[in-house]
């Protein structure tokens, strides 16, 4: 009979140990009781476009220059480009074209014209001293100038990284701050700050890599450390997407899956929502297959069964390597023995 109820109460203990530890929640599940239409969280066939995106570090934003014109007055430099149109010239000489100030400020106007130097005036002043100069070939020249390309302004296109202050660096132009913003807000922001160096100045932006919004997935490892992968986020993904992101589940997880969201604007408390594995992976439904926000956190919980049996296995292995020690130890004294019994009476010692 005593056999018969030791055996029994190993039998239980054992079952108790495979059922595993699991915590209390002490939260009220938000989802277990009814909520307003508008806090419905989204689905995969009813997803909602996320709110107007705002610049954070350490995205990366393109920005573009439409109209770039010096704010008055410029004065010409070596290799600018100004187009040069005059009326009444030498009729086989026109003079209609493009000119680039040489290194030496100078333009050349052609052989039956020559050179002048235009370097530091104005486009007027740069027009006043070609028809002077015509004038002396000309009769009555009529003479139009305009400023075709600068080479002395510092290039503005290109990509920039919004830096941790959340501003972005624009060399020779400062640095303008565009954390929390939208891009309609950053564009602003832009050319309200180049117009302190151009005149009325165009300027296209857009956010080229997304680093800043991004959710989580977090594994229990069983006892053996967390898993916590982080992935950008573009306003479509979903549990779905989230659990083909990492390649799926585990052979340490289970199928009790829930996402925790932190509170957002007004709400005053995050939510918790359930997720249906089975559901959404072998019955196509979509009821809980969320679409998933900026700061999400999707939560695989252990599998219970291999909890216990690393836990059985960190338990048992510090008297695994004790007996291993002891074992070893008795077979090398064992050993010592038989050896100094073989030396006695058939050894050396036998001569």
């Amino acid at each position: 009979m005593r056999p018969i109820c030791g055996s029994l109460l190993m039998i239980l203990g054992v079952s108790f140990l495979l059922t595993g530890c699991r915590p209390f929640d002490y939260y009220d599940d938000p989802l277990g009781q009814p909520v307003a239409p508008e806090m419905e969280p989204p689905r995969e066939k009813a997803m909602v476009s996320l709110p107007a995106y705002r610049i954070e570090p350490p995205d990366v934003v393109t920005i573009e220059l439409l109209k770039i014109v010096p704010k008055p007055p410029y004065y010409l430099q070596t290799l600018d480009v100004i187009y040069i149109r005059v009326l009444g010239t030498l009729y086989d000489q026109p003079v209609d074209n493009y000119y680039v100030i040489s290194a030496e400020g100078t333009v050349d106007l052609g052989p039956g014209y020559g050179a002048l130097r235009v370097e530091g005036l104005t486009v007027d002043q740069a027009r006043e001293a070609i028809r002077t100069h015509l004038m002396k070939v000309l009769r009555a020249p009529e003479v139009s100038v305009s400023l075709a390309q600068m080479s002395a302004m510092q290039p503005i296109n290109g990509q920039y990284q919004v830096g941790p202050d959340g501003c972005v660096n624009l060399r020779f132009y400062g640095s303008v701050h565009l954390a929390g913003k939208t891009l309609m807000e950053a564009k602003f922001a832009l050319e309200e700050h180049l117009s302190h160096y151009l005149n009325s100045p165009m300027v296209s932006i857009d956010v080229v890599a997304y680093n800043s919004k991004n959710y989580y997935v977090i594994t229990q490892g069983a006892g053996n450390g967390d898993s916590v992968r982080k992935m950008p986020i573009t306003g479509n993904e979903t549990v779905l997407d989230a659990i083909a992101q990492i390649g799926g589940m585990s052979q340490l997880s289970s199928q009790e899956i829930w996402i925790a969201r932190p509170a957002v604007g007004d709400y005053t408390c995050e939510q918790r929502l359930p997720v249906d594995w089975v559901a959404i992976s072998s019955g196509a439904s979509t009821a809980t297959n969320y679409q998933l926000m900026p700061n999400d956190r999707v939560f695989i919980v252990q599998d219970n069964f291999t909890t216990t049996s690393n836990w059985i296995n960190r338990v048992m292995s510090p008297f695994e390597r004790a007996a291993g020690v002891l074992s070893f130890g008795a077979s090398t004294a064992r050993n010592i023995r038989n050896m100094d019994q073989d030396y006695g009476y058939g050894g050396y010692g036998g001569y």
